[in-house]
């Protein structure tokens, strides 16, 4: 049995490496250790990586239960390809003086989307099961 789930966790978690990794190396650059010391660049570094921390792991719980429950391979896809590239997209367009950016919504956007089509194939598929 293929998981879908699994195979868009990668491109995340990858992701999730690539946002905590640019947090540390400007830690190491600036000798702040915790917090973003007041400096600007940090604070939208952590905000880029903290963002990704507080969506992605309920996103793909729900794509598993949605996945477990018997939900159609396409609508997986459709989840999950809207949360990678959600997610993608967000972190590029968050900057703290530009508070609506293309990205930022489209992101942010996306990422809604994939976990409202995993909400509802659960309910769906608990319904009609």
């Amino acid at each position: 049995m293929m998981n879908l789930t699994g195979l868009y966790a990668v491109p995340l978690a990858v992701l999730m490496i690539g946002l905590s990794a640019y947090v540390s190396a400007l830690r190491a650059k600036t000798n702040i250790s915790i917090l973003d010391g007041g400096n600007i660049a940090m604070a939208e570094r952590i905000r880029r990586h903290g963002n990704l921390i507080e969506t992605v792991p309920m996103a793909l719980l729900l794509m598993a239960f949605a996945e477990a429950g018997g939900t159609e391979p396409l609508w997986t896809h459709c989840a999950g390809l809207s949360l990678v590239i959600g997610r993608i997209l967000h972190p590029i367009g968050l900057f703290h003086d530009r508070p609506v950016t293309f990205a930022r919504i489209a992101g942010g956007s996306l990422t809604w989307l994939s976990m409202l089509i995993s909400t509802l194939t659960i309910v769906f598929n608990q319904w009609a099961g």
